[in-house]
């Protein structure tokens, strides 16, 4: 007896199933259920489908390629390094970012919405702030900015809206609401960002530098960070708020960084300030001048083996200061040309003076 070909084995399998299953491939009870209609979207979602469709066109997708050098051939190759998001500012090709997302990046790209292509040259960064500026040359009718809000009148349970590309998904919306006012998160330079706006619309990797929209489809904050150990969104996500990118983009557009305020004072850093046992930051020297001379501050002196200490700052418009640190975060709340009223410790009395800001050289 020949023995039996696959062939010929694998049709008699499928004859047997087929005669198994037969009843139920023709059940007269087996169709296709009708379809309700699904009559008008709620008013809420209509809203939300309408912010996405409206600022999705100004936001991009950023990716940032890296060069490397191949061990074995000594070959220089480019890689991508990571991915982030950021949204169109103007119609001169302008991306505000955040400088996290491009920091280390050798060469930069970016993806607009119509999923046209294009290379980046960075324009100046705030580091401090974690936010960047980028420049493509993407003709103007292929650019729609972003609808600029404001954060100072934000209230904690609004709806907002995030925007971005977590994960290198391509334009994605989640939502949440504002969970929290006035936090503080460290940039990557380790200095403190102020007045950050916290909530738990779902931010994750890719997602950094995206617009945070309120629910009139206006930009409030610049999602920025998560709080998550493993990586992902835990529903606590940080956002710059869009004052304070208000404030620094003109300047890195104008000047390609942004001019830090200050007071026209040296000032002695924390150790010595610990060592004289003193509360406040001390003024070592007053800089000729500058509005602090004109405004009569003190400066340290030293008389045969002793000092004669200068002015003790104490607070900066009635808000205290205890070190240098701290001091130098109050000033950077206003702008270069701004006076500020330095509350002082001068011959064991306190004084009050008023003082310009000047730019930091």
């Amino acid at each position: 007896m020949k023995p039996i070909s696959l062939l010929v084995l694998a049709a008699v399998v499928g004859w047997l199933l087929y005669q198994t299953f037969q009843p139920a491939l023709h059940d007269p009870e087996a169709v296709s259920r009708p379809v309700t209609a699904r009559g008008d979207l709620a008013g809420d979602e209509q809203n939300t489908i309408d912010i996405f469709r409206n600022a999705a066109p100004s936001v991009v997708y950023i990716t940032s390629i890296a060069v490397r050098r191949n061990l074995f051939s000594l070959n220089v190759y480019e890689i991508p390094q990571g991915t982030g998001s950021g949204f169109i500012w103007d119609r001169q090709g302008r991306i505000v970012t955040n400088f996290h997302v491009i920091s280390d990046a050798s060469r930069l790209e970016v993806t607009l919405a119509d999923h046209s292509t294009w290379k980046a040259s960075l324009v100046g960064a705030a580091p401090d702030r974690d936010l960047a500026v980028l420049q493509i040359t993407a003709p103007a009718g292929k650019l729609q900015p972003i609808t600029v809000g404001e954060s100072k009148n934000l209230l904690v349970g609004q709806k907002v809206f995030a925007i971005g590309n977590p994960f290198g998904l391509d334009q994605t919306l989640t939502t949440g609401v504002v969970s929290a006012l006035g936090r503080e998160i460290t940039a990557v330079t380790g200095r403190t960002i102020h007045d950050v706006i916290q909530t738990d619309a779902a931010i994750n990797p890719g997602n950094s530098g995206g617009p945070l929209l309120d629910s009139a489809g206006r930009l409030i904050g610049v999602n920025t960070a998560i709080y998550s150990p493993s990586g992902a969104s835990s529903g606590i996500g940080f956002a710059v708020p869009v004052g304070e990118v208000n404030r620094v983009v003109p300047q890195i557009i104008s000047k390609g960084k942004v001019l830090r305020p200050g007071l026209g004072v040296t000032l002695a850093n924390r150790s010595l300030t610990g060592e004289l046992g003193l509360e406040g930051v001390l003024v070592l020297k007053v800089l000729p001048g500058t509005s602090a001379e004109q405004a009569g501050l003190r400066g340290t002196t030293q008389v045969g083996d002793g000092l004669v200490l200068g002015d003790i700052i104490l607070a900066v418009n009635g808000r205290k200061v205890t070190d240098y640190d701290s001091l130098r975060d109050e000033v950077e709340r206003y702008q270069v040309g701004e006076t500020v009223a330095l509350t002082l410790l001068r011959d064991d009395a306190t004084a009050e003076v008023n003082v310009r800001l000047e730019a930091l050289q």
